[in-house]
């Protein structure tokens, strides 16, 4: 795995950083690495695999069928 330094942070923006690692119970180091997989992505995606994913499942829930009466039954389980 590589290393890198960043140098010249401003203060606030080091804050910001250390509060937003505390309230996610990580490390600044794991953090930092976390807001940059979500700025620019964490793995490129590929269409084709996507769309066969999203295919075998709909497949494997089409035999899943659940009514109005499920719902409403599964909502108000547990109500007075």
């Amino acid at each position: 795995m590589a290393t890198l330094t960043i140098k010249n942070i401003p203060d606030e923006l080091h804050e910001r950083l250390k509060e937003r690692a505390k309230q996610h119970r990580r490390s600044i180091n794991s953090e930092v690495i976390v807001c940059l997989e979500q700025v620019l992505g964490a793995a490129p995606i590929d269409p084709a695999a996507l769309l066969a994913r999203i295919r075998a499942r709909r497949q494997a829930m089409s035999q899943i069928y659940v009514t109005d009466e499920d719902l409403r039954a599964a909502k108000n389980e547990g109500r007075p």
